[in-house]
């Protein structure tokens, strides 16, 4: 099922979302670099570490994992310009930059990211596929990464653009076995994970950072995923009840859990309560261990970062 419709402010004016994904830019305000390290880890030994990374407009997240212990050991958060500058950050991060990881993920935010059915796939057409949502620059190139669903369920393709500059980077310091992929997918791996094999209900899923909501509703197949730009909390507000109501969801019934940059306290969390009366943060990736240092950031926080460890 190819995604369509537009960029989020034409959505308020043109009616509910259609397709299945559309992700758009944001922006980010300033904030303190941090760095976490267990006082394990040992960068190194990087064959004993799966390195997993998040970019998106504005932040650079780094996170490795001890593979033996199943364990997140290190976590960074730095200042990143534009996508068009990660490959030059990466080269210097002193993570990123070392080859020899186990495995390394790379996820970017902000990106238009359809969803297609594997069997409508063909390999060689990711730039044709893509044309559809997005003009492609002359520095970008069309990749494609499948989605592996538990079975009855068909697996699904994500097409997206990235910097060609990124791509050669990534394949010349870390090998062919390096992926990239797009956030949303990463989102939807931790939530099939933590979701389990077995029936579950219907639920809305969200997720909030750097100004994009990101909406997902799961049955018993990925039924909608899609993300808007939000610049206020009525905007949070506005896409989670069309979303809801779009999708038969009931805001007095139906839980939605949220994980993100809010907190309890924020405008953004106290509006929503308001029209959403089943509203709760979600919690870190199900079957991870999480190295002490991260206990003073709260759970609902990195979601999707640490749900590549499910990515494959």
């Amino acid at each position: 099922m190819p995604a369509a419709g537009g960029p989020a402010g034409a959505l308020g004016a043109a009616g509910p979302p259609s397709g299945l994904f559309l992700s758009v830019p944001s922006t980010l305000p300033a904030f303190d670099t941090l760095s976490l390290r267990d006082d394990t880890f040992d960068a190194h030994n990087p064959t004993a570490y799966h390195l997993y990374a998040l970019a998106g407009p504005g932040r650079l997240r780094v996170a490795a994992l001890d593979v033996a212990r199943h364990k997140i050991v290190a976590f960074d958060e730095v200042a990143l310009a534009t996508l068009a500058d990660l490959s030059t950050l990466a080269a210097q991060h002193p993570l990123l930059g070392q080859p020899g990881w186990a495995r390394l993920r790379l996820a970017l935010a902000g990106r238009a990211c359809p969803l297609l059915p594997a069997p409508l796939y063909r390999t060689g057409d990711e730039a044709a596929y893509l044309k559809l949502h997005q003009a492609l620059a002359p520095t970008e190139e069309a990749l494609a990464y499948t989605l592996h669903l538990p079975a009855p369920a068909t697996d699904m393709v994500s097409l997206f653009a990235a910097p060609a500059s990124l791509t050669a980077w990534l394949h010349t310091v870390h090998g062919p076995s390096a992926r990239l992929l797009p956030q949303a997918v990463a989102l939807l791996g931790g939530l099939l994970h933590q979701r389990g094999p077995g029936p579950a209900p219907r639920q809305l899923y969200l997720n909030l950072i750097d100004q994009e909501l990101t909406a997902i509703v799961l049955g018993s197949q990925v039924e909608f995923c899609n993300s808007f730009t939000v610049s206020t909390a009525e905007d949070a507000v506005y896409y989670t009840i069309l979303v809801m109501q779009e999708l038969g969801l009931n805001p007095d019934q139906d839980a939605v859990t949220i994980w993100g940059e809010l907190t309890s306290d924020s405008a953004t969390f106290g509006l929503l309560s308001t029209y959403v009366r089943n509203l709760r943060f979600g919690s870190r990736p199900f079957g991870l261990k999480y190295f002490y240092y991260l206990n003073e950031i709260a759970d609902y926080r990195h979601f999707d970062l640490f749900s590549l460890a499910f990515c494959e």
